[in-house]
């Protein structure tokens, strides 16, 4: 149960936009893949095959029937678990692709497990040896970290860490019963490059948000009753800083999910962001909806879950006057 009347309407607000804004989306997902340039019928029959085979697959396909009554049609297959059928294979898009999905909430899974907890450390070490050696050298290496494109840092894993020592292979092949001890040793590169993307950011927003909670008068307070720095940190500014905190966490969480695809190429990881390229460069329209429009769900679901854990952590609205 919420707390309150206005932590339940403020909740259910956020629920509804994200509602609202996941139909638009999808309406962009359709819209867009229907005005790319080129022929569904002509890739995928090839160039020559005759007009009354074109015609005949487009019919099949329903390519001939206006865009809303496709959009519809193809909306109510998405609400009823449908995603439709890839034009290239001719299988149920719903059964290829959930291996799929597994695999990328996989990869993300480990690469959350070990930055949002390295974030947080390195946050509160640099706000309690403020403006010291340590700060500066987290600071120099967080911006580093973010200055260096995620594909860049993937193939300077792959030189030194595949190539040259040999530890870890550079394409990351997992399959159904592959060992879990393998599976996790296939994905040590790519989780790494996905650790270094989203780590800089969630520790810079922790030290911003403590930074600015220990300027409060209540600190001056606990400095004054002769607390230590770390104590002050721990007890008093992480607790009033968790809000923003959470809310940079959610959103990198969102990212690790949405934004593998450039990491899943370079190490030919069979997740969604594989998934969609390879189809992509097929034009199979439907696999690149579905996974499109999966991708926006997780997005604007996790910042729904971040909205909500920043309204939760809110104590003028979960204790109103």
């Amino acid at each position: 149960m919420l707390p309150n009347s206005p932590v339940r309407r403020l909740v259910a607000q956020r629920v509804a936009q994200g509602i609202l804004l996941l139909f638009a989306v999808s309406v962009l997902i359709f819209g867009g893949t229907q005005i790319l340039p080129g022929d569904v019928a002509q890739s995928i029959l090839g160039q020559s095959a005759t007009p009354e085979a074109l015609a005949n697959l487009r019919q099949e396909l329903g390519l001939n029937d206006p865009a809303y009554l496709r959009y519809f049609h193809w909306l109510g297959g998405i609400l009823t678990g449908h995603l439709g059928t890839a034009l290239t294979t001719r299988q149920e898009i719903t059964a290829t692709l959930m291996p799929r999905l597994w695999n990328t909430l996989f990869l993300a899974f480990w690469a959350a497990v070990v930055s949002v907890p390295l974030a947080i450390i390195l946050g509160l070490l640099a706000v309690r040896y403020r403006n010291g050696p340590l700060d500066k050298a987290i600071s120099g290496f967080a911006l580093a970290s973010t200055s260096l494109p995620e594909f860049f840092l993937g193939y300077l894993l792959i030189l030194f860490f595949a190539v040259k020592l040999q530890w870890f292979p550079s394409i990351s092949t997992v399959y159904h019963g592959l060992p879990f001890v393998e599976r996790l040793k296939a994905i040590v590169l790519p989780a790494t490059a996905l650790v270094f993307v989203v780590l800089a950011h969630m520790m810079r927003m922790t030290r911003a948000a403590i930074l600015n909670v220990m300027q409060s008068a209540y600190i001056e307070t606990a400095e004054l009753k002769g607390l230590s720095a770390l104590d002050i940190v721990r007890k008093h500014a992480l607790p009033n800083a968790i809000a923003p905190i959470i809310n940079v966490v959610v959103l990198n969480l969102a990212y690790l999910v949405v934004g593998v695809v450039v990491i899943e190429v370079i190490f030919v990881y069979p997740g969604m962001g594989q998934y969609l390229v390879d189809h992509v460069v097929k034009r199979d329209v439907p696999v690149v909806q579905a996974v499109g429009l999966i991708f926006a769900a997780v997005y604007i679901g996790l910042n729904i879950v971040a909205d909500v854990a920043a309204i939760l952590a809110n104590p003028r609205l979960r204790h109103p006057k």
